[in-house]
């Protein structure tokens, strides 16, 4: 059976799957993704995670035929390329750049609709990075062939084609203005043009993988490697491939993201944790994000827990809330980072914690949504939903909507595969959706209601 191979390269950890053309996962292998902490800054093991890579495709080629590779990854990473790899090692976005940097860069990040994201921390935002290699290394930087994602490095580094890709470029970069679908002003303002390779489809194959690699890996000559897409993109594209309209889509985790497939969203307007990313097609994708699994663990403990209805019936009854916001992160409540607190008779019964934080975890959500256009269906998945009470909690704080739980783990790696069959696919692609259970659940509204006025107090404002 014709299967493809889909590098996932997470912030934390990095993937390798097979997956056949449905995009059904058949094995896995993963590795940490090393962030080496010395000069000329922080940056990623880019030369550990290409041994670990090839040396995985030749255990799969093993047993598996694989017919074409294809990367996803997390936003706000780019590589300097030269001849034949990186320039420069990969900056991991968490690390501060220069003082003076962050100044300057304020200044010349431009409006939001060229942005499609808030300015955010540390290096995060490919344009900030490539300012500071700019200003840094002047001498590498004039003699770099491009500037591209991570998704469409690996592809460079195994077939030798580069290009930059429409998903990658709108997650956070701050050099493409997604709701335009064009390259930000600050681009040309710069002269960083040379370093944008042209566009090419996250479907595309942009050539076979390199014959030395290919001898290496025990993969066939004809192996395709296609450009590859942003991680949420994939996970929002195996959505539109089994033909969902009118929908968003709420991940979870370390972040919860919404994504939409609907417009009518003034792009203009910037808000606390709004975004526009974009899809496959280069369509602009309204968002809204906010670090909800960082909240959820400050409040429900690290320890895991299960979720009860008899814990919410009496959380609801006695108005015990968390308020945001507990991290560093103002998230979707300006000036509220790191003043977070619970709050009401039950804020010290430890029992009731993981409920509580699930609760909290489903308003944030639903804060999230009340950011996008109204829609016919939300689908929730990621990390969340492996607690019961979390999607019945979002349905009944949403009952203008269709909300349904998607329990499938791998849905960055099913989207990604999904993308080898784009252009032959003749039908929709499978995907198992159910409803939550919505029994034995109080009313939500007026509690709901207090928390908003609440979370969005006057006193919880600079």
């Amino acid at each position: 059976m014709s299967t493809v191979a889909v590098l996932d390269v997470g912030k934390t950890n990095v993937k390798l799957f097979v997956a056949d053309k449905g995009g059904d996962i058949l094995a896995e292998i993963s590795t940490p993704n090393r962030v080496l902490d010395r000069p000329p800054y922080r940056h990623h093991d880019l030369d550990g995670i290409e041994d670990w890579l090839l040396d995985g495709l030749a255990g799969f080629a093993r047993s598996h035929e694989i017919e074409a590779i294809v990367t996803s990854s997390h936003g706000s990473g780019g590589v300097l390329v030269g001849e034949s790899g990186a320039a420069m090692p990969m900056i991991d976005y968490e690390q501060e750049p220069p003082e003076g940097i962050v100044a300057d860069y304020a200044s010349l990040a431009g409006s939001y609709r060229e942005r499609g994201s808030a300015v955010m921390l540390g290096s995060a935002h490919l344009a900030r990075q490539m300012l500071w290699l700019e200003r840094g290394w002047p001498d590498v930087f004039a003699k770099a062939r491009a500037f591209v994602a991570p998704p469409q490095y690996w592809a460079f580094r195994l077939c030798g084609t580069l290009a930059s890709e429409v998903t990658s470029l709108a997650a956070q970069s701050h050099i493409w203005s997604s709701a335009d679908n064009r390259p930000a002003r600050l681009v040309a303002a710069r002269g960083w043009e040379r370093l944008m390779p042209p566009l090419a489809r996250a479907y595309e194959t942009l050539g076979r993988i390199k014959p030395d690699l290919a001898r290496r890996c025990g993969l066939s000559p004809d192996t395709r490697v296609l450009c590859g897409i942003h991680d949420s993109s994939a996970n929002f594209y195996r959505y539109q491939a089994a033909g969902l309209e009118d929908f968003t889509v709420v991940s979870t985790g370390t972040w919860i993201v919404a994504l939409s497939d609907r417009g009518g969203v003034d792009f203009d307007d910037e808000r606390p944790g709004r975004s526009c990313n974009a899809d496959i097609f280069g369509r602009p994708v309204p968002g809204a994000l906010t670090m909800g699994g960082r909240e959820f663990a400050a409040v429900a403990g690290e320890g895991g827990g299960k979720a009860s209805r008899e814990d919410l019936r009496r959380i609801v009854a006695s108005g015990t809330m968390a308020l945001p916001s507990f991290g560093a992160d103002d998230g979707l409540f300006p000036g509220t980072a790191r003043r977070g607190r619970i709050e009401g008779p039950l804020a010290e019964e430890t029992g009731a914690r993981f409920t509580l934080g699930t609760l909290y975890a489903a308003l944030l959500t639903s804060e999230a949504l009340r950011e996008l256009p109204p829609v016919r269906t939300v689908v929730l998945d990621g990390a969340f939903v492996r607690e019961p009470l979390f999607g019945a909690l979002v349905a009944k704080l949403n009952p203008a909507a269709r909300v349904l739980v998607d329990h499938d783990s791998f849905g960055t790696a099913t989207g990604a595969a999904l993308l080898a069959s784009h252009e032959t696919r003749d039908q929709p692609a499978a995907l198992a959706l159910e409803e939550p259970d919505l029994s034995e659940l109080p009313d939500l509204a007026p509690y709901a209601s207090r928390w908003r006025e609440r979370a969005h107090s006057m006193e919880m404002k600079r």
